[in-house]
């Protein structure tokens, strides 16, 4: 660790020092992949703890322990505010609609008044718990598996893996023609990050997770800058100086230490609990290689967690380490309940490898299947000779309503993560949809949140012990 790396550490602890001295605050932090839901995720949430009708699984919300739930300004004045009005007006105004993806880091602050529990609560005061909301981009997660990893090793990895795709063709034919060896030139390289960059977006539309740069998918004021026109390149036998692939090179370890070490440094390190929401029926929908795919990319963002319990010498120095992780599979009001507990056993088996890391370091980790908030509502129906248990909703397409089956999921997790890490290029005997519907339109009695499928269970285990 170089000086100044030690110099910012200490000064961060020592700008921890007098929290525990105020009133306590839990920073919770919302992570998940291209669709996953971490805009309407947090907005369902803040709006159902703030009316708690349906929160009965929330054991704070339904012992009436919560007197208050209100919004203040975030503590961070330099990170955006989520915006939550107008995302909770998209999704429950007269014409609803789902809200904007997430393009940047944003925060909330939701400040609760609580009664204590037990036979101390009625000598006690309220006390105040503020919880810090951290939403990320998706595409930047997958940036903190490159901190440990070489140009070298990330572009060979690269290359190996998107070998065969049809969205790769046009990138992997020009990077082919190139030879590393020979001088740099400014022109060439920016046509070889444009191209990545295109296949990059094509990637991500096919379904595949691992698509790493993630600003070259969300540039913002960096695009056209140095530190985002490199590309994955074969090897050449010799790497003079000043040649294409020593340029690249550069222009990859710049992008750790002046873009991915930043974002790690400011936002991950200071997270209490996570979530981290995923869109497994998509996935599934997109068929084996998209499924192995994500559960890798999941792998290698979990790497770069510190999960487990702080003691309260490091507490009192401001020191952090994400003490619960929940993997969430998102849109599970796409099927019917009675499919809900496969789809939970499918998450938790894509997550294996990662959950069993961070239990071994100590955090308490749990996989669900929820909806963030309900778009349909369930139906059976019969379907020559066969009773099919399906979904409702409103298309987003046409506005209109439209009964759904996706498909069955297998009982046995192995029976799709086999043949994905097989690399299987399609399911053998099955076949899984997937639907886009359209927000329900919605009429909110006093004092109800959104409608939302074991959100209040998914509150408990992130924050309930703190409330």
């Amino acid at each position: 660790m170089v000086i100044s790396d030690i110099a910012d550490t200490l000064g961060r602890a020592a700008g921890g020092l007098a929290a525990p001295f105020s009133d306590p605050v839990v920073r919770l932090g919302v992570t998940g992949l291209s669709r996953a839901g971490k805009t309407v995720f947090i907005t369902s949430l803040v709006a159902n703890l703030m009316d708690r009708a349906r929160m009965p699984g929330l054991r704070a919300a339904a012992e009436g322990r919560i007197l208050s739930a209100f919004l203040q300004p975030q503590p961070d004045d330099t990170v955006p505010r989520f915006d939550y009005e107008a995302h909770l007006a998209a999704l429950t105004g007269p014409e609803p609609h789902w809200p904007e993806s997430t393009r940047a880091v944003s925060e909330l602050r939701l400040s609760f008044r609580l009664k204590e529990a037990g036979i101390l609560g009625g000598f006690r005061g309220p006390r105040t718990l503020h919880l810090d909301i951290v939403d990320y981009p998706g595409e930047w997660l997958l940036d903190l598996a490159l901190m440990g990893r070489s140009y070298g090793d990330w572009a060979a990895d690269v290359l190996g893996r998107i070998a065969g795709r049809a969205e790769a063709a046009g990138f992997l034919a020009g990077a082919s023609g190139v030879d590393a060896a020979e001088p740099h030139d400014e022109p060439r390289a920016k046509a070889l990050a444009e191209a990545f960059a295109h296949y990059l977006q094509a990637a991500r539309a096919a379904g595949y997770s691992d698509c790493t740069p993630g600003r070259f998918l969300l540039p913002g004021d960096l695009a056209g800058s140095p530190v985002l026109t490199f590309a994955p390149l074969p090897p050449p036998v010799r790497t003079p100086r000043g040649s294409l692939w020593r340029e690249m090179e550069r222009r990859f370890e710049a992008y750790k230490q002046k873009v991915v070490k930043p974002f790690f440094r400011d936002h991950f390190s200071r997270i209490d609990r996570q979530v981290v929401l995923v869109d497994a029926l998509g996935a599934i929908h997109s068929g084996p290689k998209a499924v192995e795919d994500m559960r890798v990319a999941m792998a290698g963002i979990l790497e770069a967690f510190r999960p487990g319990r702080v003691g309260w010498i490091a507490g009192l120095l401001g020191l952090r380490r994400v003490e619960r992780i929940l993997f969430a599979a998102t849109k599970a009001d796409h099927l019917h309940h009675a499919q809900h507990t496969k789809l939970t056993a499918i998450m938790a088996a894509l997550m294996r490898e990662a959950k069993d890391r961070a239990d071994f370091a100590g955090a308490d980790t749990a996989a669900m299947s929820i909806a963030a908030l309900r778009a349909t509502v369930e139906e059976t129906v019969s379907h020559e000779g066969r009773e099919l248990d399906c979904v409702r909703g409103r298309l987003l397409a046409t506005g209109r309503e439209a009964t759904f089956y996706p498909g069955e999921l297998p009982e046995n997790p192995a029976a799709l993560l086999a043949p994905a890490r097989k690399g299987a290029a399609a399911w053998l005997d099955a076949d899984y949809e997937v639907m886009t519907f359209a927000p329900a339109r919605l009429k909110l009695k006093p004092g109800e949140g959104p409608p939302h499928i074991r959100l209040d269970r998914a509150a408990e285990f992130l924050i309930g012990d703190r409330l």
